[in-house]
């Protein structure tokens, strides 16, 4: 019987059991307790940032200021504990432009006249480093892909983390100045096009990053800093042109609190969208066998795209719907057919059009890869080409 007993045992012990995985997966510890102290001390760091700047700034705050503020502490924290690269982003976007405001002791006029101001930290100083920032990481992220050197990718990716480093310093500091010039003229830099190309910029550049760590290749960095670069050209021929880096009042559409996240979630979209772009003319190239050893396999630049375009419909979405409760506070009306509101409804059904074919009937290869391409075109448009042919209900943000 004993004999029996162990060799029903030993039969046991070889046999699988069904419920392994589920076994393994209810013993793996769970996502909180997995975090270290490093992890717990960065997120009482970013709560005891929002707590101080409530006991500072609180009484200049309305209800919404302070929701976004205590509502950030989670989300930051989240974003720090999933992609760790992004913590030393947010030290230095607190350290410099705290920097920056201690260096004006409450006057704009020493922007030219503080050397760490005039030079490296004032608004517009900082966003020239940004501009030259992201050029050379473009220019080393190619010569990484062309010589296949690891050393150029290496510096590309470098050179890009500090371009947004010193943008973001850029768009804090430039949103302390204009209240500087006047708490009537203080507002959230994202009003005009000058302040939204400096954030498709960043969001562009950040999200390629994330996507860079996440798949672990540079062989992308190339195609998106392209488009980065074409925005960054934009703008500094808009500055020398237009004066555009000069700090204007809102018009009287624009001040608003749905200023604060209609843009912000706009412009993920667009990032996004562009980023997406880039990566199918990658998959193109590779397909015709142009840089084919060099750049990621087709599966991965698929998976790249289809990603980047269901995180721009998302956001997108989120805008639309949020611009619509801001026309029906500031005109009057949801929806007026306005040339911005009807481009804006184009590039939402272009996406949802390739995302439905996407997840329905299995749409893959070169017909997504060329739509995401048009889908630039069609973006580009919506986002700057409305801007200079057209006039309506937005003409305050024309060339």
């Amino acid at each position: 019987m004993s004999s029996n007993v162990n060799q029903a045992g030993t039969a046991m012990r070889g046999t699988p059991r069904a419920d392994t995985g589920a076994a393994e997966a209810y013993l793996e510890p769970s996502f909180l307790r997995r975090l270290s102290w490093v992890d717990w001390l960065f997120a009482l760091a970013l709560a005891a940032g929002a707590g101080v700047a409530l006991a500072q700034y609180g009484q200049w705050m309305n209800g919404y200021d302070k929701a976004v503020l205590i509502a950030a502490v989670p989300t930051f924290a989240l974003l720090g504990w999933h992609w760790k690269p992004v913590r030393p982003l947010m030290v230095a976007l607190a350290v410099l432009p705290l920097f920056a405001i201690q260096l004006y002791h409450g006057q704009l006029a020493r922007a030219d006249q503080a050397f760490f101001l005039k030079y490296f930290l004032s608004s517009q100083s900082a966003i020239l480093w940004m501009s030259a920032l992201v050029f050379l990481s473009t220019l080393f992220y190619w010569v990484g892909l062309a010589s296949r050197s690891g050393t150029g990718y290496s510096l590309g990716s470098k050179l890009c983390w500090a371009a947004v480093v010193l943008g973001f310093t850029g768009m804090l500091v430039r949103w302390y100045e204009s209240y500087l010039l006047g708490t009537d003229i203080g507002h959230i830099p994202i009003s005009n096009l000058y302040e939204v190309f400096v954030l498709f910029t960043l969001i562009t550049s950040l999200f390629y990053l994330y996507y860079e760590g996440r798949y672990a290749t540079r062989a992308l960095g190339p195609f998106v800093m392209l488009v980065v670069s074409a925005a960054v050209g934009f703008l500094l021929w808009y500055t020398v042109s237009r004066n555009a880096q000069e700090i204007q009042p809102l018009v009287p559409a624009l001040q608003s609190w749905w200023m604060k996240i209609h843009v912000p979630a706009n412009f993920i979209g667009y990032g996004t969208f562009a980023l997406a772009a880039m990566v199918a003319m990658a998959y193109l190239l590779k397909q015709r066998g142009i840089l084919a050893e060099r750049l990621p396999s087709l599966e991965l630049l698929d998976d790249v795209m289809y990603k980047a375009i269901a995180v721009g419909f998302a956001f997108f979405t989120i805008a639309t719907i949020l611009g619509a409760l801001w026309a029906a506070e500031a005109w009057g009306g949801y929806w007026s057919w306005d040339p911005k509101e009807t481009w804006a409804l184009i590039v939402w059904l272009n996406y949802a059009a390739w995302l439905h074919m996407r997840l329905m009937k299995g749409l893959r290869g070169t017909v997504a890869a060329w739509w995401a391409l048009v889908g630039l075109l069609v973006t580009t448009f919506a986002f700057l080409g409305v801007n200079m042919f057209l006039s309506g209900l937005h003409s305050y943000g024309e060339l």
